[in-house]
């Protein structure tokens, strides 16, 4: 007598009769979601000790960039070149923190994806 190994799997190969498009259109909508949910989301980086802020989207869309004076040395003659610089400097730490946001996100909802049989792993 063979031992099943596992819980119980339909005729598509799923666990509990799950439906392969069910899943995909339920994964869909929670893309969806989470995309909407990442328009509204930030994420903040200082630079510079404080000298720039930049407050970013998970849409990768710059809201704010705020520059502190009082740690800017404005005596020092290369000021503006620190100052671009450390604009340069947060706004690509904004962004890789923004993408890192939102491919978490999309980790979270498209995982399982290499499970369902006849994918063969071309989403995940």
């Amino acid at each position: 007598m063979s031992k099943r190994r596992g819980g119980r799997r339909s005729s598509s190969g799923l666990p509990g009769g799950a439906n392969p498009m069910a899943m995909l259109q339920k994964m869909q909508q929670d893309m969806a979601e989470a995309q909407e949910s990442l328009e509204r989301e930030t994420t903040e980086v200082s630079v510079g000790g404080g000298a720039i802020k930049v407050v970013i989207t998970g849409h990768q869309r710059v809201q704010s960039v705020e520059i502190n004076p009082a740690v800017i040395d404005m005596d020092d003659e290369e000021w503006i070149n620190d100052l671009q610089d450390l604009l340069v400097a947060a706004v690509n730490q904004a962004i890789e923190q923004s993408q890192a946001m939102a491919a978490e996100r999309m980790e979270a909802i498209t995982g399982g994806l290499g499970d369902i049989p006849g994918l063969g792993g071309l989403l995940g």
